[in-house]
């Protein structure tokens, strides 16, 4: 398989956001003396409002940002959390910008640059990615924001514009996720794929489709294995 470069999802395949926000969301809640609330219901219905706000735009007037600060009173809302101050909430916001990758993640990922090129493909704006990428200590060749191209997966054009922008033809690019949807759109716009699980992304609900839906070039339980199956003479 001739694969020139990587693009991964960030947003879920990466980095831990239902950790994440679990943690800041205790963290308030106790400030608050708020008890009772599972917080893991508040992160998956934020994450699920957000999603249903970005997935699928073209040239929006906003970012995933300014979905994740819409959707938030909506959410806290829809649980009564209505002793959340504006300072809380402004908390909650920016703890998307201090996400944690997933631990196997950036031993993987140098493993893989210092053969191939490797691409963060994301619908994540590009300053949260910058954010997330300095914590971790994650070096990529390049950031390839929806933001930028303006028009978000799953769309067609977005991974069009993403090969375009790496000069190579979109069979040799290995799209590395754990969604179907992306992946399913990536597959149709001619990309290798890659589906690695991430059964932790939803918390203890699991995520919504645990296994892949269709046949892709590569399916694995971890990064590492991802880069052994990948960097194999």
């Amino acid at each position: 398989m001739d694969i020139r470069a990587l693009t991964f999802d960030t947003g879920g395949t990466v980095l831990d956001w239902h950790g994440g926000l679990v943690a800041a969301l205790r963290v308030i809640g106790a400030t608050r003396d708020v008890h009772g609330v599972d917080w893991h219901l508040v992160a998956n219905d934020w994450r699920r409002r957000a999603m249903r706000a970005i997935v699928g735009q073209e040239q929006p007037t906003f970012n995933m940002d300014d979905v994740h600060r819409r959707t938030l009173p909506e959410t806290l809302d829809h649980f009564g959390l209505s002793a959340f101050t504006a300072a809380d909430r402004e908390t909650l916001w920016r703890a998307w910008h201090e996400l944690d990758a997933w631990p196997d993640f950036p031993a993987a990922l140098a493993r893989l640059r210092a053969r191939l090129p490797v691409v963060s493909f994301t619908m994540l704006p590009t300053a949260l990615v910058v954010d997330v990428s300095r914590r971790n200590g994650l070096a990529w060749d390049a950031v390839i924001s929806c933001e930028m191209i303006g028009v978000y997966k799953p769309h067609a054009e977005a991974y069009g514009r993403a090969a375009r922008w790496l000069a190579l033809p979109p069979s040799q690019i290995l799209m590395v996720a754990c969604h179907n949807f992306d992946l399913n759109a990536a597959h149709r716009a001619g990309y290798r794929t890659a589906f690695v699980r991430r059964p932790a992304e939803w918390g203890p609900e699991g995520p919504p489709e645990p296994n892949p839906n269709m046949a892709y070039d590569f399916v694995e339980d971890g990064f590492d294995e991802l880069a052994d199956r990948v960097l194999a003479p």
